[in-house]
């Protein structure tokens, strides 16, 4: 599904990513863990294809990120859910319209809209704040919401990059929780974190970076608080 082989990312004299290679298997559920600036950003944004590696190989699904064609690029994000810190949903939309924003953007048919929108906000707990707007939620909500559109458009891939960072530990776990239950529908999710309370909890697989190198790439083990 993922493949970096020896993946090097540098900006100018600065070593983002070093070298780094690892696999993840489609259904996995995989915590990218490390201190600020060990390189968790970075690799979400090369998987995105936001930035091509300065050296080294990265595949995701049929597409081999440094032989593909620009214009495919879309083709490939398509696949990819992605979840942020900050939310980043449209603020003079409503909580229903950003959602279905992201299947107007497939070009999917107004009636299957309203079907799937219905379903993923059930999903999340939000079905009855459909015709709020950002400014009237609370920050467990706005992230609900941005995972709703992240799921939506049923993508294989669920990159959720620091999506508790903004919250306190119960609600945050409540958005950790979604996404266990996301993988279990058979999707593969990747969460970049340095929460440790949370990663130490899950114990699932977690692959360690430090300063641009991947330090550590464990099945289920315990990362180690710092």
């Amino acid at each position: 599904m993922i493949r970096f082989n020896k993946a090097t990312k540098k900006f100018g004299e600065i070593v983002a990513l070093d070298e780094v290679s690892f696999e993840i298997k489609p259904g996995e559920f995989v915590f990218i863990t490390g201190p600020s600036g060990a390189g968790k950003t970075t690799i979400v944004r090369l998987i995105l294809r936001e930035y091509l590696p300065t050296s080294g190989e990265i595949k995701v699904g049929e597409y081999d990120l440094n032989e593909m064609k620009k214009r495919d690029t879309p083709k490939l994000r398509r696949n990819i859910g992605v979840v942020f810190q900050d939310f980043k949903l449209l603020t003079d939309r409503t909580v229903w319209e950003n959602v279905a924003l992201a299947l107007r953007v497939l070009g999917r048919e107004e009636e299957k809209i309203e079907k799937e929108v219905s379903k993923i906000l059930k999903l999340v707990g939000l079905e009855e704040k459909a015709n709020l707007f950002p400014s009237q939620l609370a920050g467990g909500e706005l992230q609900r919401t941005g995972l709703a559109r992240a799921v939506v458009g049923q993508p294989e891939i669920i990159i959720a990059d620091e999506p508790t960072g903004n919250l306190d530990l119960a609600t945050a776990w409540q958005i950790v929780r979604l996404l266990q239950k996301i993988n279990t529908m058979g999707k593969t999710v990747i969460m970049a974190t340095h929460n440790f309370e949370i990663v130490n909890a899950m114990k699932e697989r977690v692959i360690e970076l430090d300063k641009g190198k991947l330090v550590s790439d464990k099945k289920k083990g315990r990362y180690r608080v710092k």
